[in-house]
């Protein structure tokens, strides 16, 4: 994923000259194309986020849309307070790109686990949050987040993420993304465990439990029509996500769901990371498996929740 959505900054960047790029010293593999092709717009800022990101928000009150670049938790919990204060305060065009979502870079341990992002950074005042499922999805928000004028994050997948729509699909700004039909189960996922919920739901289907299954690229401001169209339709909305359990994406469903004045029939099941750190170490698969995020593992919690 992070090859796509890079490969599409880059196709932006030969439109757009207003587009800088800085790299908190990663991704140097990734960004040899970009950095060669505009060495003018691309900024080696070091191991020191909260100055790259100090010095993106001063480049974009100067008029330029600025990109910031680095791994899991680095160019959001390190820097947060930057980001508050320094970008999303003033409505700065920064979007900030963290690759590594989730267990992403689950060898390298807990530091290194993005599991709590989502939650903070949605918190954050005129913030847009986006997270997404697929290399189309990600290739799309891309456009998105430049498009639209003020602070965005991108969580996106580190790599290996298959493509499951089709190249050029339509992403619209803050909707959902239908991607298998149901009928008393829904699924709704953010971010690139989006594999693993269409697999649990194909396994809903084999044991005759067939389940919708809805993508949700951007999580703030998260498609609140599409919630309640389908929470008064089925028995049992399922969130799942890669990330801490509170403050996440089911949170925010739960928060639609629960509005005073709006009736639905669906119960919330929210998966995620039952409110611990990942301690563990191992791929993104084992720690998936571990924590109860693997596509079996989401069908048994689905069966159990349905009867």
């Amino acid at each position: 994923m992070r090859n796509a959505i890079v490969t599409q900054l880059q196709e932006l960047a030969q439109i757009h000259e207003d587009i800088i790029l800085v790299t908190g010293d990663l991704g140097f593999r990734v960004l040899n194309n970009f950095e060669n092709s505009f060495p003018e717009r691309f900024i080696n800022a070091g191991i020191s986020e909260q100055n790259m990101t100090s010095v993106a928000a001063g480049m974009a009150l100067e008029g330029k849309k600025v990109f910031t670049y680095s791994i899991a938790n680095f160019p959001t919990l390190r820097c947060l307070e930057q980001i508050r204060n320094d970008c999303a305060y003033h409505n700065a065009n920064v979007k900030i790109i963290a690759v590594g979502a989730g267990f992403a870079y689950g060898a390298l341990g807990m530091s290194h686990h993005a599991t709590e992002d989502l939650a903070i950074m949605r918190a954050l005042p005129q913030v847009v949050v986006f997270s997404p499922g697929d290399l189309t999805e990600a290739e799309e928000v891309l456009k998105l987040a430049y498009a639209h004028p003020g602070t965005c994050y991108l969580r996106v997948g580190k790599g290996g993420e298959a493509r499951i729509h089709p190249k050029g699909t339509a992403i619209s700004f803050g909707k959902a993304v239908k991607v298998k039909n149901g009928k008393n189960i829904a699924i709704f996922s953010t971010g690139s465990i989006l594999e693993e919920a269409i697999r649990a739901a194909e396994l809903l289907d084999a044991d005759h439990m067939d389940a919708y299954v809805f993508s949700f690229p951007t999580v703030k401001p998260i498609d609140r029509n599409l919630i309640h169209e389908i929470a008064s339709e089925v028995d049992l909305v399922v969130t799942i996500e890669e990330h801490n359990i509170l403050g996440g994406f089911g949170s925010a469903v739960a928060e639609v769901l629960t509005e005073i004045g709006y009736s639905n029939r669906a119960r919330l099941l929210r998966i995620g990371l039952s409110d611990t750190y990942s301690s563990e170490i191992g791929s993104q698969s084992y720690l998936r498996d571990y924590y109860g995020l693997s596509a079996k593992k989401i069908f048994d919690r689905i069966k159990q929740s349905a009867i």
